[in-house]
């Protein structure tokens, strides 16, 4: 058995390869589009780790999804996570869980779903403005 793909729905493509693509860091591997079924699915992974991939699923014909927390989150393990959560901020997305503790990060994409940064290795010794940032929403 092989773990292949995670499955998420997004209402807003562009938006959404916004957030996972050029403010997360992961690369488009492959994009298909089914007009018989009016639907597209992008394939996406992290850098250098092909095996794990998520799959945005956009249905052409406007839905409504409901925010489910039986899901939970995505995670990525990132090298830095200071500098991750400096990129993402830039593009614009809101640190939930911010790194106070050199270790773990929460941000969500733009249809809710969770993601949880985890630094590789050893946590970052705690820095400003992460250490005295709040929460902000859930996560």
């Amino acid at each position: 058995m092989k773990y292949l793909h995670t499955m998420v729905r997004v209402t807003d493509l562009d938006a959404s390869l916004r957030f996972y693509r050029d403010a997360l860091g992961l690369i488009e591997l492959s994009r298909k589009e089914y007009p018989q079924g009016r639907y597209t699915l992008v394939f996406l992974a992290a850098p250098g780790d092909e095996s794990a991939q998520v799959e945005l699923t956009y249905n052409w014909d406007p839905q409504v999804y409901g925010g489910g927390r039986n899901f939970g989150h995505l995670a990525y393990a990132v090298d830095d996570i200071y500098a991750a959560c400096e990129r993402l901020q830039r593009h614009g997305v809101t640190i939930n869980r911010p790194p106070r503790d050199g270790r773990m990060a929460f941000v969500r994409s733009p249809d809710q779903i969770s993601i949880e940064l985890l630094q590789r290795g050893a946590p970052l010794a705690p820095a400003e403005p992460w250490a005295s940032m709040p929460n902000i929403g859930s996560w």
